[in-house]
């Protein structure tokens, strides 16, 4: 493993122990160290499992990791001992097919969580009995990641038949895409259980938007129960991905209404100049792509904030940060700390992951992430 590699992934591991205190868990789940040799294999052999002896399942005062509830790291270690492998595995087989696919298995537990909670329902189609949140408008045509999900899923039934939930599986295939580009580790709490039904209109109602203010999604990760740093640090999972033209296709050309581009962007004219190719003012041009992190595309890192302190994100959400010298101190400080940004994206995304779980013998455990019988 390249040591560069290795030293970044310890020191996120250490920096994220820092936060644990003196709690205990006995061991890292099982079935993890048996997957593809695919050069972060070896990180997690040789660091992690020998590292996580912090109680993440006894509440954790510093920022939210009590939130856990009756979730257990554990939970499938006697019952799917290869299931960690298992989903490691169909992550790399569909990453190396598409290297896309790392951000929309990220944004996918996002668009679950944020609806109804981490409960699956982003994965149900349509039935009579509901319209599900598929072809909700910040959906439709744009969360994809379906196929591997059911893939592993089907994966998971040949081994273990009736017993992992997709919402779990879901969950622990955004950690899989992030650290797979670089990015860090973090322990998932599992035993969700899925949900019978889904929501077109909660998703619509409820999924934050890039055209909307500032306050506008921080009032929607609060009343989740995450906070305005959580608005900040899961932002930066645009550090990888692409964007439909459409959403910021107005920056480009009529900002505000004035007809010329957003003066930020104009500022840089290699930029402008790449994204109005990519976007021309056309409507033909609403769905071609433009890299969320252009710096670094499918690299899991912190430019995403050295853009922010260069005035070129590339979303009104994104560059909307700066507007605030709360959040702007925290983009500041991420931007030159890879290391903070990385233990902070790891905390965050464990209290996303709580959101509105169920356990025990709420919900079900689908045979097909698609359907809910």
């Amino acid at each position: 493993m390249d040591r560069k590699i290795f030293s970044y992934w310890f020191i996120t591991h250490l920096a994220i122990l820092s936060l644990l205190f003196n709690d205990v868990v006995s061991s890292f789940p099982s079935g993890y160290n048996d997957g593809p040799k695919n050069g972060y294999n070896n990180g997690y052999n040789n660091g992690y499992n020998n590292g996580y002896n912090g109680g993440y399942n006894n509440g954790h005062g510093s920022r939210g990791y009590g939130m856990i509830s009756n979730l257990d790291y554990r939970f499938y270690d006697r019952s799917c001992p290869r299931l960690q492998m298992i989903v490691k595995s169909g992550v790399w087989r569909a990453f190396k097919d598409d290297s896309r696919i790392a951000a929309s298995l990220l944004r996918l537990h996002f668009h679950d969580c944020f609806v109804n909670g981490c409960d699956g329902s982003i994965l149900l189609e349509d039935s009579e009995d509901f319209k599900g949140e598929k072809n909700a408008l910040p959906n439709r045509n744009s969360v994809r990641g379906f196929d591997v999900i059911e893939d592993i899923k089907s994966d998971i039934e040949s081994a273990c038949p009736l017993t992992v939930s997709c919402a779990d599986i879901v969950a622990l295939a955004a950690r899989e895409a992030v650290v797979i580009t670089g990015g860090p580790f973090w322990p998932v709490p599992l035993g969700r259980r899925d949900s019978l039904t889904a929501s077109e209109q909660a998703a619509n109602r409820n999924l934050p938007s890039p055209f909307e203010p500032l306050e506008n999604i921080t009032a929607k990760f609060v009343s989740l129960g995450l906070d305005f740093k959580d608005v900040v640090v899961l932002s930066g999972a645009h550090t990888i991905g692409f964007a439909q033209c459409f959403v910021f296709k107005h920056r480009l050309f009529n900002f505000k209404g004035s007809g010329q581009p957003d003066p930020n962007l104009a500022a840089s004219s290699d930029l402008l100049s790449k994204l109005t190719d990519t976007c021309p003012n056309v409507d033909s041009s609403n769905s071609n792509l433009a890299a969320l992190d252009a710096a670094s595309v499918v690299k899991f890192d912190n430019a995403y904030y050295v853009n922010l302190m260069n005035n070129v994100g590339l979303l009104d959400s994104d560059q909307i940060l700066m507007s605030d010298s709360k959040a702007a101190a925290l983009v500041k400080s991420y931007s030159e700390n890879p290391y903070l940004f990385s233990r902070d994206f790891a905390v965050s995304m464990v209290k996303m992951g709580n959101i509105g779980v169920m356990t025990g013998s709420d919900g079900v455990i689908r045979a097909k992430c698609g359907f809910p019988g």
